[in-house]
């Protein structure tokens, strides 16, 4: 399979031959199931406190003549805490059992839950590989975004750009504006996460592949939305996020160069 190599000024250099990972059929089955593992290993657990709702003394006695009992009174048998009494006649409330106002919950979440899911490892590589494929498919990337013209490998300068006015040039150069303008339009978040310190929504949009640790990975993190990744860090969630395949995707030249000898993901 060949691509063109192109400039940081958008034009094209010479021809290069892609490796294989990106000749893998589109799988999006095991795209889905590697991306729904990552995300199930991220959860962080969460559970009550084993003693919540259940601090308060409740312990109301059944047996006739028993001082402070519910015998003869008439009532249900809730657990019931006192609250205030004028002699024998105790004013309770019920506390303790599900139900009550301050009581347990029935079935609260556990923290000993565990969410991980297994993967095995030929299926983990057989989803990236998948995934890579899908960035170089005109058909699948036009469903999330606005730009087709599949694969974009750019020359190693891509690398050492070292300011976010030059990732932009960069992408005006190679033809990107509406996904500018579309990362540029912001949504607010319906709920109470407004005030937990989320209050918009950002899209997904372009994913720079890198060979290693470069310059790019700070300039680009000013542009909401797009990500570097380093080749050998990949996933099937970068390349998929949301569990849909077809993410616009900029490989450096060394990076697929690095794809191809060392055989990753193989």
């Amino acid at each position: 399979m060949k691509a063109e190599l192109l400039s940081l000024e958008g034009k094209k250099e010479k021809e290069i031959t892609l490796p294989e990972q990106f000749t893998e059929e589109y799988r999006p089955d095991v795209i889905k199931r590697a991306v729904l593992a990552i995300q199930a290993n991220k959860r962080q657990p969460y559970g009550a406190k084993a003693t919540a709702g259940i601090r308060a003394s409740a312990e109301l006695s059944r047996r006739r003549r028993q001082y402070r009992g519910s015998y003869g009174k008439g009532i249900s048998r809730v657990p019931r805490k006192i609250m205030t009494r004028r002699g024998l006649h105790m004013n309770w409330v019920g506390a303790f059992a599900p139900g009550t106002v301050g009581g347990r919950r029935a079935h609260p979440p556990k923290a000993e839950k565990d969410w991980t899911q297994k993967i095995n490892n030929k299926e983990r590589r057989l989803a990236i590989r998948s995934a890579i494929s899908a960035t170089a498919m005109k058909e699948v990337v036009e469903q999330r975004a606005s730009f087709t013209k599949v694969p974009v490998i750019v020359a190693d300068g891509l690398e050492k750009l070292a300011k976010t006015r030059d990732v932009e040039a960069l992408m005006n150069a190679l033809g990107m504006q509406k996904e500018l303008e579309r990362i540029s339009v912001r949504k607010m978040r319906s709920g109470k996460g407004k005030t937990r310190g989320r209050r918009y929504k950002t899209k997904k949009s372009l994913l720079f592949v890198v060979s290693g640790k470069c310059a790019l990975e700070k300039a680009a993190k000013n542009l909401a939305g797009v990500d570097v990744a380093q080749v050998k860090s990949l996933n099937a969630e970068l390349l998929a996020p949301g569990a849909v395949a077809g993410r616009l995707t900029v490989w450096s030249e060394k990076a697929v160069e690095m794809l191809g000898k060392e055989k990753l993901f193989i």
